[in-house]
């Protein structure tokens, strides 16, 4: 660890994805086999725990990130102290039985099934018969509107697009939803399991927790009451409620699959190959802190701040004396995930400034920079021209600044930058070419990181792209459930006025995976056998 920095404190280990959005085609492989895994079953028609949402668009369920209507993520008081947008307490108390700060059913979409009865019982006739649509909730005939994938490929745009949160500002007036002179790129969402998630601050019941050996956030069944609030504190709206059965769902980041060292459903499937996994370290006792941080410029370099390089020896020791074991160790040193955010730094989070932290990154889209200097005259091996196109791109800096950086146009413009000069070297040595290296060292690469960066980016395979060490079983017995009170009434909690703590309240060992502290193995039990009880997938979260 360089000399001056605070020395590290209690190291706790992160499964986290990254996604390239370069790569991403909108096919909605990964949609469909998550919903075929986790949500084909009544009471969730109309869940997708993963979506794929085209930009600009105002996505699902309906502008999902407008804060000011929807209250989620946390904010600072006039203290600069943590509080969720959606109220203390004595607000969630008063508004349990009749919270004003939900996505109605139309904001979704009304689940519906068909009438295929009448495909084999209609009478003979000169009439075809058809199957219409019929609402799964109250059996009538019903009008498809809406859905999780209304606004593909820009469908509808001129009618819907223009309502998309991002486009508030003055340089809205770049985005032109007509042919040829608009853009798009599509946006895979999940669950984000964040490092600071509001969902499981605001959840009364204290059914919803952030398991502390892998950092997944899931539901607790048993203890889930319906209220909803984490459906509110959500930012991201990723929390959905069964209708059938009247408890919270969502993304479980299939945990059965991560802890048997597999890659989640949606990464396994996805055909563009664009998602990465790996383990990230952080130190614990940085995250009120970070979330914290007053500009929400910042909030970004703040959250790096939090994690920890696995190949410094004082992490290392640090985070075997917080019971993590060498090949989870050795998989954080392997994790592409630290590459891409912390290490080379093209990747940035979704929406930092709703001070979640969250734990799935994305690669900003790269739109055809070489096509963009021809156009405007200048010369593609010139790197003066080809920074220079950047900034004029057909996806506006600022459309993409308003969802990975808070607004912050010069990083996003940095990475993609970055992005532009590992392009252009790697296209001249693929050609037998000698690559411009002053054009790699001007955005902090060198030749060999570019061809690092090159491999993991493009052609990195199966082994490189998922580094999931397998959960260890030697230590279940230390590694019992934490019986917290509710966390909204947990001393010194966001609800009660003080910094968020992800302590106890929070934070549950609910399956075993790793020796504890003094390496002592304890009795064996099956890794998930806690935690499949907590979230089964018929009909649990």
């Amino acid at each position: 660890m360089p000399s001056g920095e605070a020395p590290v404190g209690r190291v706790m280990a992160q499964v986290a994805m990254v996604m390239n959005l370069d790569k991403c085609i909108g096919c909605h492989t990964c949609s469909v086999t998550c919903k075929q895994t986790w949500t084909n079953r009544t009471g969730v028609e109309y869940a997708w725990f993963n979506n794929v949402e085209t930009k600009p668009g105002i996505g699902y369920p309906r502008r999902y990130e407008d804060q000011e209507q929807w209250k989620g993520g946390w904010a600072l008081d006039r203290g600069g102290r943590l509080v969720l947008r959606s109220g203390g307490r004595v607000r969630r108390l008063l508004s349990l039985f009749s919270n004003p700060d939900l996505p109605a059913l139309e904001d979704y979409y009304e689940p519906v099934t068909y009438d295929y009865d009448n495909l084999v019982s209609a009478p003979a006739g000169p009439d075809l018969p058809v199957a219409r649509p019929r609402s799964v909730l109250t059996g009538r005939p019903a009008a498809i509107t809406w859905g999780a994938n209304w606004e593909d490929g820009l469908g509808g745009a001129p009618e819907h697009a223009g309502g998309d949160p991002n486009l508030s500002g003055e340089w809205a007036e770049k985005v032109r939803f007509e042919f040829e002179q608009t853009f798009l790129f599509h946006l895979p969402r999940l669950c984000e399991h964040c490092l600071n998630p509001a969902c499981v601050s605001a959840c009364p019941s204290g059914a919803m927790y952030k398991r502390a050996e892998d950092g997944i956030v899931l539901v607790d069944q048993d203890r889930c009451r319906g209220w909803r609030m984490c459906v509110t504190a959500c930012p991201y709206k990723k929390v959905y409620v069964n209708h059938a059965t009247g408890k919270a769902e969502k993304c479980t980041f299939c945990f059965p699959r991560v802890e048997a060292g597999q890659p989640t459903v949606c990464s396994e499937t996805c055909v563009g190959r664009l998602r990465y996994l790996g383990l990230l370290l952080y130190d614990a006792d940085r995250v009120g802190e970070a979330a914290a941080t007053p500009d929400e410029r910042d909030l970004l370099d703040a959250q790096r701040g939090v994690f920890l390089d696995p190949r410094d020896p004082e992490v290392a020791a640090a985070a075997r004396e917080s019971g993590i074991p060498e090949d989870w160790l050795e998989a954080a040193r392997r994790s592409p995930v630290y590459d891409l955010v912390a290490r080379y730094r093209v990747a940035l989070p979704l929406h930092p400034e709703y001070r979640t932290l969250p734990m799935v990154w994305y690669v900003p889209p790269l739109s055809p920079v070489l096509d963009a200097v021809t156009g405007a005259g200048g010369d593609q091996d010139d790197p003066d021209h080809v920074f220079a196109a950047v900034t004029r791109l057909r996806i506006p800096l600022e459309y993409l600044a308003s969802l990975f950086t808070a607004g912050d146009t010069d990083v996003v413009g940095g990475v993609l930058m970055k992005l532009t000069a590992l392009r252009s070297y790697m296209r001249a040595v693929s050609l037998g070419e000698q690559g411009d290296e002053a054009a790699l060292r001007a955005v902090g690469l060198s030749a060999e990181q570019a061809r690092d960066l090159h491999r993991l980016l493009a052609v990195a395979k199966y082994a490189d792209r998922y580094v999931v060490p397998a959960a260890h079983r030697e230590d279940a017995a230390a590694l019992t459930s934490v019986e917290s009170g509710c966390p909204v009434e947990s001393a010194g909690g966001p609800s009660a006025g003080g910094r968020v703590s992800l302590g106890m309240p929070t934070l549950r060992r609910t399956s075993s995976r790793r020796t504890s502290s003094r390496g002592t193995p304890s009795s064996s039990t099956s890794s998930s056998s806690t935690s499949s009880h907590r979230t089964s997938p018929e009909g649990h979260a």
